[in-house]
């Protein structure tokens, strides 16, 4: 049953024009100042959240967005902010990108966070997905294989950190600790200090791909994943791989357990005006997703059109109903919303948590009010007991 509402806010900056008609993302460039308003920006989603009864606002770390679309680098550095102006609101990490960072390092200030913030800081680990961030930090992502795994062995390393008074590692990437001397002996073992006060550590990954190999790595840290609608939804693929890997490692797990289903959404007082206002908001998020091969079925010509200005649709580019119909997209009235998500408990009844998030490039004010209107008309018909 669907207990856990959240929302996945990547980080963009409240921008001038939104659509295909609009700015061309490689076009956008902001100033420094504007650029920091994502933390203004941030607080106020957090604390609408936090009133509201919200479980969960997921960030996102990215790097050198000067266009303005996902634009904060430190997600455990906000998450502490946060919890000195929030209650009960956790913050999530979706994603720390591991190549981007020393594991060891990561796994201290996550522990440091969970501390800090009294356990309202969830972990979450991913590959990485732009060149620009993955390749300038020195880490492999054009080579998906050399990614995945490096990635693999720094979650490694990470769990051992976290799980063990002492711990030692050889790998292909790392050696840890190296055998140097320090202090009259050779070191062997080390321990991070801090460890997370709250073990084991909930863990979240986003699935993509859902091979069998991510999905057995992931079981076998006990890495709950968060999963697109889309392609859940259609063909079941990502839930269904996920429990058979769970099965596979001797666990019996109902159908969505320790799953996120994500849904782009809009409301509005008629299914009608909720597609009319939330298309330019899909288009922009097109325009930031496409090039990157996250807008599942776009043709080359397609993406390449979505880079222009205009005529996207006389180009064949998918509209906003086809992935209304996959159900990785809703747009209608709070009533309809509730039905949606009382058919996903029926068919997964295993998912505890949901995450309805305003499309890329959503201003603040129209953030604020989606996500009130969540908390005022929505999360009441779920609340058990």
């Amino acid at each position: 049953m669907i207990t856990k509402f959240a929302t996945v806010y990547p980080g963009h900056v409240d921008l001038p024009d939104h659509g295909q008609n609009a700015t061309p993302a490689n076009e956008r460039r902001f100033s420094n100042e504007h650029l920091a308003s994502v933390f203004a920006k941030t607080e106020a989603v957090a604390e609408v959240m936090d009133k509201g009864g919200w479980d969960t606002l997921w960030l996102a770390e990215h790097h050198f967005q000067y266009e303005g679309y996902e634009v904060i680098p430190n997600l455990l550095m906000v998450a502490v902010h946060l919890a000195h102006l929030t209650k009960t609101l956790k913050t999530g990490c979706g994603f720390n990108i591991a190549p981007m960072w020393h594991p060891l390092r990561l796994a201290e200030d996550y522990a440091v966070a969970d501390i800090l913030t009294k356990g309202r800081t969830v972990f979450g680990v991913g590959r990485g997905y732009h060149t620009r961030e993955v390749e300038t930090f020195g880490a492999p992502l054009l080579d998906q294989n050399a990614n995945r795994e490096l990635f693999e062995e720094q979650v490694e390393i990470i769990f051992k950190a976290f799980n063990n008074e002492t711990f030692s590692h050889k790998g292909k990437h790392y050696t840890l600790p190296p055998e140097v001397p320090y202090r009259g002996y050779v070191l062997k073992e080390l321990t991070l200090v801090p460890r997370p006060r709250r073990l084991p550590v909930e863990t979240w990954q986003p699935v993509v791909s859902a091979t069998p190999r991510a999905m057995d790595f992931m079981v076998k840290h006990g890495i709950k994943g968060a999963v697109g609608g889309g392609a859940a939804t259609l063909q079941q693929g990502p839930i269904t791989a996920y429990r058979d890997a769970a099965a596979r490692a001797g666990q019996d797990l109902k159908l969505g357990e320790n799953l996120m289903l994500g849904i782009f959404f809009h409301l509005a007082d008629s299914k009608e005006k909720a597609v009319q206002r939330m298309r330019p908001l899909y288009e922009e998020h097109a325009k930031m997703f496409a090039p990157l091969g996250f807008l599942p079925g776009a043709t080359p010509d397609q993406v390449a059109a979505i880079g222009r200005r205009g005529g996207w649709y006389e180009a064949g580019v998918p509209q906003l109903e086809k992935y209304m119909e996959t159900g990785a997209w809703f747009a209608g009235t709070p009533e309809q919303l509730v039905a949606y998500l009382k058919d996903l408990e029926e068919r997964y009844p295993g998912m505890e948590h949901i995450n309805l998030s305003t499309p890329m490039g959503t201003p603040q004010a129209v953030m604020l009010e989606q996500l009130q209107w969540v908390s005022d008309a929505v999360m009441p018909k779920f609340r058990r007991g």
